[in-house]
């Protein structure tokens, strides 16, 4: 191996140590207790050697988003895999409440920190980026449906899957940020929601025609 084959490799393994030791810190204390001084002092470089590897905080957080869309995207394999797609959409929806409750730090740095974070991996990231990919799951659920001709001709999967994803992260935020509300289960309340997706509200009955008075 070359000197510079080295270096790079080097550079690449520090870069990994720095990421490393950033998931950990915000695992443990939270998004806000991260800085590049207490990074480089944990890493053990000086805070200009964190800066030749990203530009800020910022460029940490991002890239740690990524990885938390990669996870998100491992913990949709199982589900994923079912052929079925209604009970794909079971699957998948209790695999994304369970990847945010188990993993509460990752999933309010993804979702709940700052809005740029997550607005960049979808705006300005490549279909094949993590964040894309882990909607596109969602979609092709509904996507599967419809080729399967089990819902309407004109359903939009992109705006089902919008809805989805919207219904499980409420049931995510709900335990995060409302810890002292004593609610069902998560897990049963995100079979509920594609319940109530896919077969409607539970007895719901006809409204009665008002009768006509002379």
């Amino acid at each position: 191996m070359g000197i510079s084959e080295r270096k790079e490799r080097q550079r690449a393994e520090l870069r990994e140590q720095i990421l490393q030791v950033a998931k950990d810190m915000v695992t443990r204390e939270g998004f806000g207790a991260l800085s590049m001084r207490k990074l480089a002092d944990a890493v053990e470089y000086a805070p200009a050697t964190l800066y030749l590897h990203f530009e800020n905080r910022d460029a940490i957080a991002r890239e740690l988003c990524i990885r938390g869309f990669q996870d998100l995207l491992e913990a949709f394999e199982p589900a994923a895999s079912v052929e079925e797609p209604v009970e794909r959409l079971y699957r998948l929806g209790e695999a994304y409440v369970k990847f945010g409750l188990e993993q509460p730090e990752t999933y309010r740095l993804i979702f709940m920190e700052d809005p740029k974070l997550s607005t960049a991996l979808f705006r300005d990231a490549p279909e094949d980026g993590a964040g894309p990919r882990s909607f596109g799951v969602l979609v092709k659920v509904f996507e599967d449906l419809k080729a399967a001709g089990r819902i309407a001709e004109d359903a939009e999967p992109s705006k089902l899957a919008e809805v989805l994803w919207a219904g499980v992260h409420g049931i995510v935020a709900l335990r995060l940020t409302c810890t002292g509300f004593k609610g069902s289960p998560p897990e049963e309340l995100a079979r509920l929601l594609v319940s109530t997706m896919v077969n409607g509200l539970p007895g719901l009955k006809p409204v009665k025609a008002a009768r006509k008075t002379r």
